[in-house]
């Protein structure tokens, strides 16, 4: 998952270079935390948080075959 959140957000990105995920698993729980540069930040949301919706829904689909739940924190 943390491979698939890091392509999506560097062909997003003017500078990829400072995207940085990081992946935490808990019991049941995958949290993947994704960081950009600020002047990014609105790329990767997007108009009403339409990107980063797609961006969640995109990883949940991948995720669907395991049982763990997955959660994309943006900041």
């Amino acid at each position: 998952m943390k491979e698939l959140v890091e392509v999506i957000a560097k062909s997003l990105v003017d500078y990829p270079d400072e995207v940085v995920v990081t992946e935490t698993t808990d019991n049941d729980t995958v949290t993947i935390e994704l960081k950009v540069a600020p002047d990014d930040m609105g790329k990767v949301i997007g108009k009403q948080g339409r990107i980063a919706k797609s961006i969640r829904t995109v990883v949940k689909a991948a995720a669907s075959k395991g049982d763990k739940k997955v959660i994309v924190d943006i900041k």
